[in-house]
């Protein structure tokens, strides 16, 4: 819980310090990105692993870490500006800015299937909750088929 605290924080600090915008440095954007990233990264591998049945399902923490991606995945693009293909270590492809517009509609899809999780992972059954997550697993590996470096 700590550790989720510390990454929402720093991404939260990285982007007012740094003015995650049009202005900001392309490093520290990546930064920023890369911060929103490892949160979600993390709230969808507790997930994933109830999922699997590699720890006990527990509704009410499923249903933070669902919350917590919903509200993280619309933040992704702000670190995508120009410029930020280079200025630091990362592992986005270059097509990410020359199909920018398949790029916003990949993670439109993400933000869309993260906010459905997020809703059935309330009130739906463990079977419908699965469902979801495999769609929404989906929809982040569509985008990381395509525009995320191996």
């Amino acid at each position: 819980m700590r550790k989720v605290l510390f990454f929402i924080a720093a991404a939260v600090s990285a982007m007012l310090v740094s003015g995650v915008s049009a202005q900001a440095k392309p490093e520290k954007s990546i930064e920023y990105r890369q911060g929103v990233y490892r949160v979600i990264g993390w709230n969808f591998g507790m997930m994933s692993a109830m999922v699997k049945g590699d720890v006990p399902y527990d509704k009410e923490v499923f249903a933070k870490r669902a919350a917590n991606v919903a509200t993280m995945a619309p933040m992704v693009l702000e670190g995508f500006g120009p410029g930020t293909d280079k200025g630091a270590k990362t592992e986005a492809k270059p097509e990410i800015w020359t199909k920018m517009d398949d790029f916003k509609s990949k993670l439109s899809k993400m933000n869309d299937e993260a906010t459905k999780l997020a809703a059935i992972s309330k009130t739906g059954s463990f079977d419908e909750i699965k469902k979801q997550f495999g769609a929404t697993g989906a929809s982040c590996k569509a985008c990381h088929d395509e525009y995320k470096m191996k």
